[in-house]
């Protein structure tokens, strides 16, 4: 553990998972480096290891920061309003991962290189802030969705949560793989962040009010 404050401690942590996060704006996962996070620093790079032992717990930090986001944007949007129809959650839902781009592409691209790189007090740590997502979204079953039943509920936690990995990569398509699926005879018709997951939710609330 590095010698200091508990506030020099996470802001130092907090510049590394931000240098990250801009490298992986213009670079791929498999491009950046510890070496590559650390000239974007303004510490040595051996110091990182004092916070972080791989490139895969700075992003895995960096993936719980978006779960993070994601529930509290949730949950302000659900203290606005005592009651939803199944439109309106599936947009509020929508709306929300319309902005967290950045948390559907690090899910799907490197999810299991994260979890199967990193230290189990990170790991931990991690799950807590999903595990609040989940929290947060079941809250708002209970409340706007008070007729389903408790298997409802769970079927629709256990089908959309998976379902976000897919999303990412269905709506972020290379012209590559564009060519790729013309020459296959595949015929893809391009949708949002938002038109994905609005229709995913709606048919999944199907029996709610």
């Amino acid at each position: 553990m590095p010698k200091g404050s508990p506030e020099l401690t996470e802001a130092r942590r907090e510049e590394i998972i931000n240098a990250c996060e801009k490298l992986y704006q213009t670079m791929s996962f498999k491009e950046i480096t510890i070496k590559e996070i650390g000239n974007a620093t303004s510490f040595t790079r051996t110091s990182i290891y004092n916070y972080f032992q791989t490139k895969e717990e700075i992003f895995l930090a960096l993936l719980k920061r978006e779960y993070e986001l994601w529930s509290v944007s949730l949950k302000r949007a659900m203290e606005q309003v005592d009651t939803m129809t199944r439109e309106e959650f599936a947009d509020m839902l929508a709306q929300s991962l319309e902005k967290r781009a950045q948390l559907l592409k690090i899910m799907s691209m490197n999810h299991y290189d994260m979890e199967s790189g990193s230290r189990p007090e990170h790991l931990s740590a991690f799950k807590v802030a999903y595990g609040e997502s989940i929290r947060t979204v079941l809250f708002g079953l209970n409340k706007y969705f008070p007729d389903m039943n408790v298997e409802q509920k769970q079927n629709f936690i256990y089908t959309f949560f998976p379902f976000m990995f897919g999303i990412y990569p269905y709506t972020f398509v290379t012209e590559k793989q564009r060519t790729a699926m013309e020459e296959a005879g595949v015929n893809y018709v391009f949708m949002s962040i938002y038109e994905i997951t609005y229709n995913c939710v709606r048919k999944l609330l199907g029996g709610g009010k």
